[in-house]
């Protein structure tokens, strides 16, 4: 990266309720953009069958899970039927010392809690269904949902899209094409951002001392190649 341009990485937080797409449009984005990673979480919960670990989770018993929280090393935590999930502060912290970005798929009440530690890094997504019906088909189209399974995760839902102001964006998932166009829009105007991008300063100082000796001079002589 060209050191005048280089930049502090940023935290792109995509969260919806059940049945939105975050999961397809997650994948899509760690696809196409090399340039982002997926923040892995802690767990203690059990490892199923076709988990892999340091790539889906870190399994870690609950002792060290305690530890970790106790000892400030979670950016966010949960307690989530009896198991405890956290993202873990340094991966994060050294990814974007780096300039490296870093996808979160996480829930409404851990982009609370990250917001109060790291706000200045984050940009927040919330995506929506684009109906109640469609949201429904979609969780009937898993399978693995009975409904009474698909009834609490509208209940959730519910209360989730209560906060969709406290969001950066809002996106509606009604064309996954499109949805995805839009994702990726946002992950590269981020990029940009001003305050992403710290040593733009030291450029505009050069600039600015350039401009006022030309204009010092009253000359354009020394300056850029001669007109023919």
């Amino acid at each position: 990266m060209d050191p005048v341009t280089a930049r502090r990485g940023l935290m792109l937080i995509l969260t919806s309720p059940s049945g939105a797409g975050k999961s397809t449009l997650t994948r899509q984005l760690l696809q196409e953009e090399t340039d982002i990673a997926l923040s892995v979480s802690v767990t203690t919960r059990p490892r199923r069958k076709d988990e892999i670990d340091k790539v889906h989770y870190h399994f870690i018993d609950q002792q060290r899970f305690l530890r970790m929280r106790e000892a400030g090393e979670l950016l966010e935590w949960a307690e989530v039927h009896g198991n405890f999930y956290g993202t873990p502060r340094q991966p994060v912290e050294d990814a974007l010392s780096a300039g490296k970005d870093v996808l979160f798929d996480i829930d409404v009440a851990g982009v609370r809690q990250l917001a109060e530690m790291v706000r200045e890094d984050m940009a927040t997504v919330f995506l929506l269904p684009p109906s109640v019906a469609e949201q429904i088909a979609r969780l009937r189209r898993r399978a693995s949902d009975e409904e009474a399974s698909i009834l609490r995760r509208l209940k959730t839902a519910r209360d989730e899209i209560g906060h969709w102001s406290d969001f950066d964006y809002i996106l509606v998932n009604d064309d996954l094409g499109r949805a995805f166009s839009e994702l990726r829009a946002i992950l590269h105007a981020e990029r940009l951002k001003q305050r992403r991008r710290p040593k733009l300063e030291a450029l505009i100082a050069q600039l600015a001392d350039d401009l006022d000796r030309v204009l010092d001079a009253g000359s354009l002589s020394g300056f850029g190649p001669s007109p023919p």
